[in-house]
């Protein structure tokens, strides 16, 4: 009877704990949509190419990523800011690359009143996701 009883409990703990958790440190993007263009594994590095577009006023939310990343403007302009306040901007043409050794979290915003269209390929260990979620900073 105990034992029903330790179980009962722990099933209603945990079923609480996991209806009201919430991801607290989570900084959601919008206006942004994605699109595969390839994706495919070597040995343990999995590749991927984005299309990524990001709408006028549109952000990418606070994240960062556990492997390599290069991206190269295809239209628009990238305000890249990352958690020490550092602003970057990338234009047409530009390219830039986010090292996965670099402790700081970013954002992406397009601040300007066009589409911002990259072209993003991830070089990341196999299994892992592409990003995780970052506590927004205070800039």
């Amino acid at each position: 009877m105990r034992e029903m009883i330790r179980v009962a409990l722990t099933t209603v703990v945990v079923s609480g704990a996991v209806a009201t958790a919430s991801p607290a440190h989570a900084t959601p993007g919008h206006g942004v949509t994605t699109r595969e263009v390839w994706h495919w594994t070597v040995d343990d590095t999995a590749y991927t190419l984005r299309e990524i577009t990001i709408g006028p006023g549109g952000a990418t939310g606070w994240h960062h990523h556990p492997g390599l990343v290069f991206a190269t403007i295809r239209s628009g302009t990238l305000t890249h800011v990352l958690a020490d306040c550092e602003i970057n901007r990338y234009r047409t043409g530009d390219s830039l690359m986010e090292d996965p050794d670099d402790p700081r979290s970013h954002t992406g915003e397009n601040r300007g009143s066009t589409p911002l269209v990259m072209d993003v390929v991830y070089a990341t260990p196999a299994g892992k996701p592409l990003s995780t979620d970052a506590p927004a900073a205070d800039c």
